[in-house]
């Protein structure tokens, strides 16, 4: 792994993966694990794409990708619990983690788009 931001959400990914077969397994709404999966395992997609990225614009642009989401992964997890797919347990768990990526991700897309001003 390249950054701490890449490991993050590579192992949160590997949350959601499990998460999903977890869940789908207890027959959950394949509709809503499925929307839970793609959004999950694409914030990890976008951020190895934005680190390999042609440059600072395209590096902003793929984080601002996976921090939109990050932000849909949050709301799928939110959905999932207020619906009692969740257990409290499980989604104090996952949305701490999200909220975590979430986080990281505000700050490099902030910090990258005051980069790209100054240079421009």
């Amino acid at each position: 792994m390249n950054s701490i931001i890449e490991e993050k959400s590579f192992k949160f990914a590997t949350r959601i993966v499990k998460l999903y077969d977890h869940l789908k397994e207890k027959k959950s709404n394949l509709i809503l694990l499925n929307q839970l999966l793609k959004a999950g395992t694409s914030i990890g997609a976008n951020i190895v794409e934005a680190e390999k990225g042609q440059s600072k614009p395209d590096f902003y642009a793929k984080m601002s990708i996976a921090l939109k989401e990050a932000n849909e992964t949050i709301y799928w997890i939110n959905l999932l619990h207020e619906t009692n797919y969740l257990s409290d347990s499980e989604f104090e768990s996952i949305e701490k983690d999200a909220r975590e990526i979430c986080g990281m991700l505000v700050a490099i897309t902030k910090t990258t788009k005051e980069n790209i001003s100054k240079n421009n």
